[in-house]
């Protein structure tokens, strides 16, 4: 029997493909980039057929690599951002915003247009928002939708379906119009605990037509990923692909949540007892955190049942940009040109570039936060997803002086760096003041693939962290989806354990090292605070200046 399966993982900006054998070993990867439109900062648009584009040709490159054929794939899992994809009959795509180009039919996860609909649904209490921190964010899917009927009624109108995108491609992929438990409890208010949508919600924030037909543009049959769907590999599809029709598909995740499945059952001989929350870190991060019952935890979003491991509650933080937070702050210095071409020349990212500079001025990784002196970077040029859950929060940086050159850029580049971390922190203490167990972080995701930025986040936020070796956690979460659906293990639980990596294990530092970064914690929160009163400050005078020159 074919003993390789196929993860399919779509970033905010890229496609990529992983073929893993029966133990986790990946044999080969590909990558296609995919387009991404900004029509304004608050504005994220993609194509759903450029992205399917992208995982053909990723899959079909990832293949050749491997030297392996069709009949060698047993089955194939998919994971994608948490954007919303709108269809019309036959899967016409139909256009998300006033431009009327019907081939951008995405509202990226990041989009924020839909602000003003988030602060109304909130303002009702219903609740349903108790499922999502208390609090629901732009960044999900009923706030964009009732965005679309209010602004975009003729697309609103001709949608078919709308989709979370990954059930788009495991439709694209099946013809199956199943979602995925994950999608559309995470991001949609799907409760799983008792199987079912709550129709008043969705007419009390204005959205009583998805209630009236049954549900039928989001769902009625909803499946925990890794569940097989349909008859396998659609007769298109797999031409596209360059796979075999009939070949098991699974239902598939969120991609930070596959990086949670390909990442918490890490084998390590240290911290391998020790209860972990999952951080994905790439252009924004995830924090999940399992339980047995449900925790309550304001800013964090749910507790969604099932929505990661089969049975289990999920506690779902969040930072809206993580490692978008640092290229845009290390943007803004004068010395990024010039660091770009050496990051270049020696064919490196700038921030790994700036990393192993970093790392090069310092005796021991922990050491590399004193670069960072007095200078305070809070992260939050996209809001606070959580803990505070305030998406109008905007990012503070304080101590910066007149110097221009290449370390000045790496002191800044540590400062972000020491703000994720410490935002990470906030989202750890608010889970554990409400009774979450968390001894230890395992990290995925590419922003964090270098060793010292592996080190600054054990040490700021004071816990054990173990990192995955030589595998890419969030494809190999795709995988193990794949695995399930072809029958070579019973469940998704054993796939985890079957298929998990071994981890090396950063342990935080003690001593003056904690001491400073306890104290430029305390730095950290006393910014965020302050930022947060200055703009209540502001806001009678920009509430009136608005009202008497509306344009």
């Amino acid at each position: 029997m074919p003993r390789h399966f196929i993860g399919i993982d779509v970033g905010t900006g890229s496609a990529r493909a992983g073929i893993f054998d029966g133990t986790g070993r990946m044999l080969a990867t590909a990558k296609r980039d995919i387009a991404l439109y900004r029509d304004g900062p608050d504005i994220a648009e993609q194509s759903s057929a450029n992205i399917w584009q992208a995982v053909c040709a990723s899959v079909r490159e990832a293949m050749a690599q491997a030297g392996l054929g069709p009949d060698d794939i047993a089955g194939i899992g998919f994971d994608a951002t948490c954007s919303l994809v709108v269809l019309g009959p036959g899967g016409k795509p139909l256009p998300v915003g006033p431009h009327g180009d019907a081939t951008r039919d995405i509202i990226v996860w990041m989009d924020h247009r839909a602000l003003d609909q988030a602060e109304r649904i909130n303002a009702t209490g219903h609740p349903v928002l108790a499922y999502v921190g208390g609090t629901i964010s732009p960044e999900m899917e009923t706030p964009k939708l009732l965005w679309l009927r209010e602004n975009l009624p003729t697309s609103y109108d001709a949608a078919w379906q709308f989709f979370d995108l990954p059930d788009f491609l495991t439709w694209r992929a099946t013809g199956s119009l199943a979602r995925s438990t994950c999608t559309v409890t995470c991001k949609w208010t799907y409760l799983a605990h008792e199987g079912r949508w709550d129709a008043s919600y969705f007419r009390q924030i204005g959205l009583d037509d998805l209630a009236d037909d049954g549900f039928a543009r989001i769902g009625t049959e909803i499946v925990p990923g890794g569940t097989p769907l349909g008859n396998g590999l659609a007769e298109q599809a797999a031409i596209e692909l360059g796979l075999k029709p009939g070949t098991a598909v699974a239902a598939g995740l969120i991609d930070a949540h596959a990086g949670g499945v390909g990442s918490v059952g890490v084998r390590s001989p240290h911290g391998g007892a020790l209860t972990r929350m999952a951080y994905v870190f790439g252009t924004s991060a995830c924090t999940m955190a399992s339980s047995r019952e449900p925790i309550f935890i304001p800013g964090i979003w749910g507790p969604y049942f099932s929505a990661m491991a089969p049975g289990l509650w999920l506690s779902e933080g969040g930072q809206s940009g993580a490692g978008a937070a640092i290229e845009q702050l290390i943007g803004f210095h004068p010395a990024t040109p010039e660091a770009q071409r050496l990051a270049e020349a020696e064919g490196l990212s700038l921030p790994d570039w700036l990393a192993a500079r970093a790392a090069g001025h310092a005796t021991t990784p922990s050491e590399v936060a004193l670069l960072a002196g007095n200078l305070i970077v809070v992260p939050d040029f996209l809001g606070n997803r959580s803990p505070h859950a305030d998406p109008q929060a905007r990012a503070v940086i304080a101590g910066l002086g007149m110097e221009r050159d290449l370390d000045n850029l790496v002191t800044l580049y540590v400062a972000g760096l020491t703000g994720i971390g410490y935002g990470l922190r906030q989202i750890i203490e608010a889970s554990r003041t409400k009774g979450a167990i968390i001894e230890a972080i395992v990290l995925s995701g590419g922003a964090g693939r270098h060793p010292l930025i592996r080190q600054l986040l054990a040490d700021c936020s004071g816990l054990p962290l173990l990192a995955p070796d030589e595998v890419d956690p969030v494809l190999l979460g795709s995988a193990m989806l794949a695995a399930t659906a072809a029958k070579a293990f019973p469940d998704l639980g054993e796939a985890m354990t079957g298929m998990a990596p071994s981890a090396a294990i950063f342990t935080p530092a003690h001593g003056e090292i904690a001491n400073l970064h306890a104290h430029r914690l305390a730095a950290f929160e006393t910014l965020q605070a302050a930022a947060r009163t200055a703009r209540e400050i502001m806001r009678p005078a920009q509430n009136q200046a608005l009202s008497e020159n509306p344009t």
